[in-house]
């Protein structure tokens, strides 16, 4: 044999070795059939990252984390949040450094698990969760914050390490201090570049490249350091040289409140940003156009009873490079809705995100409603109250089912399952089912039952001395899965 055809014959065996899959057959044989289809698995390990909860010694923060019950998953394994920081030596034990806790223990799939935090000084976490508390494994951080810059109810998703985040709506005003909190789950440190881009395109600035964030640490960087100019609307590209992260971006206005902004999600032609409060006085639409086009695009609103056009806003043109935003003003008008965007005529990859705010004078609040995917296979939202929880399902093509679960709660309860039908074109809001006697915070999961594709997102609310306090967290696939496909042997590849 030929040195080329032991290296093949090699390859081969170590291919069915790796796959686990494999199954022998003779070329040209019966047994030849088309690969199978690739079976979907619980995935078998879980990555999240929760940035610094707040700058403010009035911050209350609150973690909850929950797995849904997935079938075949493990029948074994564990989760933990652990601090960034370990702490400094602790003389008393002989020098030893302190063992870190963790912030939330979750048990078992299907029972949410809480933690809680106070004060300016709690790091960032990270976190991880293996065998059967893996797949889809969710943790929310929800901060109340009475007063200040940035009061208000702020809530994000803690989110999985990545390369590449674009974040429409972020701002260098002078009311606004808005934050990049880029953390490092690994082992070796990465290396990350911030670019701005405004509505003239990419900000000069050198600040930004080659920000260095060290092993399982995370770092918080000034937007207003990067540029000298202020920006009142600005999309920042965060990309990993070397490594990842998890990437999110903190918005605090002096009058108008803050919260988080998520990333968008990946740049394509068309996208939803589900979930807009039916009494919303206002929403800022925010675009960037990464790539060598212009992007034309169709703005329309999914309502209750269909789609719309906002008055006076039915398109908008997005030059490439560039930021382009838009205030639609009330444009909700009582009834809960969903922004739909789609190319005018050939499809450019864009990015969005909303900021939308509630209340007038002195008592407004603001969140952020990026543009995210479907629901997928299951999409899984924690930290729900029994009041002061809104759930908005969007089906912008054709009418799809759902059937939403809703945990049993942090101190017990009995979980309950509803089912809605979203019609195609139209917003569904409801306050979503609640557990029966419930005690504590729980966990919604939303799956499809049939039709078409319907995106999500849940609202959490609450009065803070007349300000109507709010924050909303979109519901992608909870990417409780992963497709592994099915391998076989080959032998023809040594025929020649």
């Amino acid at each position: 044999m030929n040195r080329t055809t032991l290296s093949l014959i090699a390859a081969v065996t170590a291919l069915a070795a790796v796959t686990g899959f494999a199954a022998a057959s003779q070329p040209g044989g019966e047994d030849d059939t088309a690969a199978k289809a690739a079976a979907h698995l619980p995935v078998e390990r879980s990555s999240l990252l929760c940035p610094t909860p707040s700058q403010s010694d009035l911050a209350e923060t609150a973690y909850t984390s929950y797995t849904p019950v997935t079938k075949d998953a493990q029948d074994s394994g564990k989760a933990e949040l652990l601090p960034t920081e370990t702490g400094a030596s602790d003389s008393g034990a002989k020098g030893k450094a302190k063992t870190p806790k963790s912030v939330v223990t979750p048990k078992e799939p299907g029972k949410p698990a809480a933690g809680e935090a106070s004060g300016a000084d709690e790091p960032a976490l990270v976190g991880t969760a293996d065998g059967k508390l893996a797949p889809g494994w969710t943790v929310q951080q929800t901060t109340t914050v009475e007063a200040g810059t940035g009061r208000g109810l702020l809530g994000v998703n803690c989110s999985a390490p990545d390369t590449d985040f674009y974040f429409p709506g972020a701002s260098t005003a002078d009311d606004r201090n808005d934050y990049i909190h880029l953390t490092n789950p690994d082992n070796e440190a990465a290396v990350v570049d911030v670019q701005l881009y405004g509505p003239d395109g990419a900000v000069k600035s050198e600040v930004g490249e080659g920000i260095q964030i060290g092993p399982h640490s995370s770092v918080p960087v000034l937007l207003s350091t990067l540029t000298e100019k202020a920006y009142t609307n600005l999309t920042l590209h965060v990309s990993a040289r070397s490594g990842r992260v998890a990437a999110v971006v903190s918005a605090a206005d002096d009058k108008l409140g803050g919260d988080w902004l998520p990333a968008s999600a990946d740049p394509a032609g068309s996208l939803v940003l589900p979930g807009i409060p039916k009494d919303a006085t206002n929403a800022r639409l925010v675009v960037f156009a990464p790539g060598q086009d212009d992007a034309d695009l169709k703005v329309q609103l999914a309502t209750s009873s269909g789609k719309i056009v906002p008055a006076g806003h039915d398109s908008l043109h997005v030059k490439s490079g560039m930021t382009a935003a838009v205030d639609l003003g009330q444009v909700t008008r009582g009834d809960a809705g969903s922004l739909i965007l789609t190319p005018t005529e050939d499809a450019v990859p864009v990015v969005a995100a909303l900021r939308v705010t509630r209340g007038k004078g002195a008592d407004q609040e603001t969140a952020f409603i990026p543009a995210t995917r479907d629901i997928g296979g299951r999409a899984t939202v924690a930290d729900n109250r029994a009041k002061g929880s809104t759930l908005a399902l969007t089906a912008p093509g054709a009418t799809g089912k759902v059937k939403v679960t809703a945990s049993q709660g942090t101190g017990g309860g009995t979980a309950t399952t509803k089912e809605y039908t979203v019609k195609g074109g139209t917003t569904l809001s409801v306050t979503p089912p609640v557990p029966a006697g419930l005690k504590g915070t729980y966990a919604l999961t939303v799956e499809p039952v049939s039709g078409g594709e319907v995106y999500g997102s849940r609202m959490l609310e609450e009065k803070q001395d007349g300000v109507p306090a709010f924050t909303v967290q979109t519901l992608p696939d909870d990417r409780g899965t992963v497709s592994v496909p099915q391998a076989g042997e080959d032998l023809s590849v040594l025929q020649k």
